[in-house]
């Protein structure tokens, strides 16, 4: 976080303008128009993000970084093999 701040003091980032609305009240197209994005929807997402953040490899180096992201595509291959309960209940009957 610190590291991302000073990048963004250091190159001079152009702040957005404030959101002044209720931006959870918005719909999709509102806050796109307004230039508000949104955070990943999931890890796989944010992983990607990650995997291409200039400032993030800087700021862990480059073997914490590949470290980082090797190890959150295994939590993600682990989460996307478990069987929720929820799952379970649902589909398990209908086979």
């Amino acid at each position: 976080m610190l590291a991302a701040g000073l990048a963004g003091v250091e190159g001079e980032y152009e702040l957005p303008p404030e959101a002044s609305n209720n931006i959870y009240e918005m719909s999709e197209a509102e806050r796109a128009s307004a230039g508000i994005a949104s955070l990943p929807e999931d890890l796989h997402d944010a992983i990607g993000l990650a995997e291409r953040s200039d400032v993030l490899r800087e700021a862990l180096g480059d073997h914490v970084h590949e470290y980082l992201i090797r190890n959150k595509r295994e939590e993600w291959d682990a989460f996307k093999a478990y069987v929720t309960p929820y799952e379970l209940e649902r589909y398990l009957p209908i086979l």
